[in-house]
């Protein structure tokens, strides 16, 4: 598990995609050329001289201005049992601003008429939150609650520049393994629209020697929370690491999915945190660039015949709000 703390910084997560898949055939041999990586979000309130619309439209423009069209994931933190967000890279003893629902729906709202208003191209906007329990949040009524934001969303958005989807940053350190797949169940019941997985593999084997992973996961576990719940659940997993232990680790939960009936993995693309960590670091070992994230990836899943690729993933990198308030 990667060390990505607001109330202590390091920071971390999460990647993209949108039609790349892992199959079970031969294809691409190397890590192919790729366009850069979009922008991606951990979104904090900033205060309340600035509204949520006025906040997500400057976001919007930004990325918008950038003209990368893609997979843009907006990270909102950690669900409470009180409905409210706590913001991403806290604990439930932090005294950060919590936000609503509505909140979140209208800073996404405002990003989406930035992103049409600022520019040409076209994004994937995924909404995401983890799955941190130390909020309270019951994970069917979590999942449930953001399948229906998801859906709020995408039914207000320019259906030719922007599609509303779902995210998950799912992290074994974070919670046991029937919260996560409650909740992701909850999300695929409740919308039929995608769930990006930018999940961790926290304690899963490089070598795909053992089954088991960390806080009482196994690889059947992350397997499902990232392609097995549904066709719609598609994984783009954080790749931080320089050793390349996170794409191996990948690339062997694919090999098992493909070896017990479960297929491989539906991996997309990549999660990085460059920016986070050039704004938040230094990370000297989590810090890959998406284009070493994505030659990793491919490599440790161009070496095994059963997740051999055949369309060339994605990347996308995640940020800081630039005027971040004090927590």
């Amino acid at each position: 598990m990667i060390v990505r703390q607001w109330d202590g910084w390091l920071s971390r997560v999460s990647a993209l995609a949108v039609t790349a898949i892992t199959v079970a055939s031969s294809g691409l041999t190397d890590a192919e050329p790729s366009e850069p990586a979009t922008p991606s979000h951990y979104v904090v309130s900033v205060g309340t001289d600035q509204q949520p619309e006025e906040q997500g439209y400057q976001s919007g423009c930004a990325d918008g201005r950038i003209g990368r069209s893609g997979l843009h994931l907006l990270f909102f933190g950690t669900q409470q049992q009180d409905g409210q967000l706590r913001p991403p890279g806290t604990t439930n003893a932090s005294p950060a601003v919590r936000i609503s629902e509505d909140w979140v729906a209208k800073s996404a709202g405002g990003w989406i008429r930035g992103y049409a208003e600022c520019g040409s191209s076209r994004a994937v906007l995924a909404l995401g939150v983890n799955n941190k329990t130390d909020g309270g949040a019951d994970p069917a009524n979590a999942g449930a609650s953001w399948a229906r934001l998801v859906e709020r969303v995408g039914a207000n958005a320019p259906a030719d520049r922007v599609t509303v989807t779902g995210a998950l940053d799912g992290e074994p350190g974070w919670s046991k393994p029937d919260w996560a797949r409650g909740w992701v169940d909850a999300y695929v019941a409740g919308t039929g629209r995608m769930l990006y997985a930018a999940n961790s593999a926290d304690g899963c084997a490089a070598d795909g020697g053992k089954e088991t992973c960390g806080n009482g996961w196994t690889m059947a576990d992350v397997h499902y929370v990232s392609t097995g719940a549904k066709s719609t659940v598609v994984a783009v997993p954080q790749i931080y690491r320089t050793d390349g232990i996170q794409a191996r680790q990948w690339a062997a939960i694919s090999r098992w999915g493909a070896k017990n009936g479960a297929g491989p993995l539906r991996l997309v693309g990549v999660l990085t945190q460059e920016t986070a960590c050039q704004q938040r670091g230094p990370c000297p070992r989590t810090g890959n660039s998406p284009n070493q994230a994505l030659k990793q990836l491919a490599d440790a899943l161009n070496a095994d015949s059963s997740t051999r690729l055949t369309t060339a993933l994605i990347s996308t990198d995640v940020a800081w709000p630039p005027n971040m308030p004090a927590p």
